[in-house]
């Protein structure tokens, strides 16, 4: 019954999962079909082999965003600086203030 539905109206793709800013996982509403985006950004069945593809893509993905947190910055002695990002999350009944003070951030010497 649910097969009907997509086969006169069409499917209702909603995205299920976001792998990177560019490939998503998406599964329709009634059938379950799941399809995801390939190299070319086209659409194609999630298959075993796409769904491990998507896994490593997700997973370089994240180390590779953590990585662009820490910035690095040149001193007046030539030695790189890196600062380490630091994400605070702060309730709207804190009183702490929005800016990181620069005196308390990390500082590595390389």
């Amino acid at each position: 019954m649910k097969n009907i539905h997509c086969k006169v109206f069409g499917h209702d793709y909603r995205v299920s999962r976001n792998v990177t800013y560019h490939v998503k996982e998406y599964t329709c509403k009634n059938c379950k079909k799941e399809l995801t985006t390939n190299g070319n950004g086209y659409l194609t069945e999630l298959t075993p082999k796409f769904r491990e593809i998507n896994d490593l893509l997700e997973r370089i993905h994240e180390k590779r965003h953590m990585k662009s947190s820490v910035k690095q910055h040149v001193d007046t002695n030539n030695e790189i600086l890196e600062y380490i990002h630091i994400e605070h999350k702060v309730k709207s009944s804190d009183k702490l203030p929005t800016t990181i003070d620069t005196e308390n951030l990390l500082v590595f010497k390389h």
